[in-house]
């Protein structure tokens, strides 16, 4: 009994000490299992820092990239502004001397203006009010603040244009006459500026512009009436041109 006794307690005994030994395993395998957990956590976070600092290595790059850009681009826009100093200098030197043309070219217009007056004044009398009515628009511009000094000369300029195609022009037009004491449709006929004539719409009267006396004079001859006629078939264009006989102003001789 006493040996029975104990062998029971040394198989107790071995039981518990494989009961230990199963413990510490079990213990050994879940600190393992905890470390490999831990060292997974940490080698998440460590990939994870690597990842951020890839990132972060990647933004700097693009940074750098953006900042070489822009040294070129501020490079750029440096000369730019450079040239549009430059350029606004000389645009401001150039309006400085505009400024003087303006205080010249003015007087000098007007002038040009009572000469284009005195002119037609003196001139044969054909499209009298088309004429005058030019000039007077002429001052009534020079007079606004709205047009430019470029556009008043170009008017200017336009209107001696105009009265220098006249020289090389034969037209006819229409118009009223104070005739033998009574006032008459007419039709004038223009050849430059060499003779100015009429003829009523009947044909009775017929006349020129005498230049030595200023006004018109009555043609008699049948042939004068008949070359104006002719005449002014011409410049309507209903005929061909051809040789006329016409009444002329002798040239005046030189002084």
């Amino acid at each position: 009994m006493r040996v029975y006794l104990k062998g029971l307690v040394v198989l107790l005994a071995l039981g518990f000490g494989v009961a230990q030994a199963q413990q510490s395993v079990n213990n050994i395998l879940d600190a393992g299992e905890r470390n490999i957990r831990l060292a997974q956590a940490s080698q998440d976070r460590v990939d994870k820092i690597v990842e951020q600092e890839r990132e972060l290595v990647d933004q700097y790059n693009t940074v750098n990239k953006e900042v070489d850009g822009l040294k070129v681009y501020n490079a750029l826009m440096d000369r730019q502004i450079q040239n549009q100093v430059e350029q606004m200098a000389k645009l401001a030197q150039s309006i400085d001397q505009v400024t003087i043309m303006e205080r010249q070219i003015m007087p000098l217009m007007l002038r040009m203006i009572d000469g284009l007056e005195q002119f037609i004044s003196l001139d044969i009398p054909f499209l009298e009010e088309e004429r005058t009515n030019r000039v007077e628009k002429l001052r009534d511009l020079m007079e606004r603040s709205d047009v430019s000094v470029a556009e008043k000369f170009r008017n200017v300029f336009e209107a001696f244009s105009i009265e220098n195609e006249y020289g090389r022009t034969m037209s006819t037009y229409k118009g009223a006459l104070t005739i033998a004491g009574g006032t008459r449709e007419v039709e004038f006929l223009q050849i430059g500026r060499i003779v100015l004539l009429y003829q009523t719409l009947d044909g009775a009267f017929t006349g020129t512009w005498d230049k030595e006396v200023r006004k018109f004079v009555e043609l008699d001859s049948s042939a004068a009436r008949t070359q104006v006629r002719q005449g002014l078939r011409m410049a309507r264009k209903e005929i061909a041109p051809e040789l006329l006989l016409l009444p002329i102003d002798a040239a005046e001789a030189a002084q």
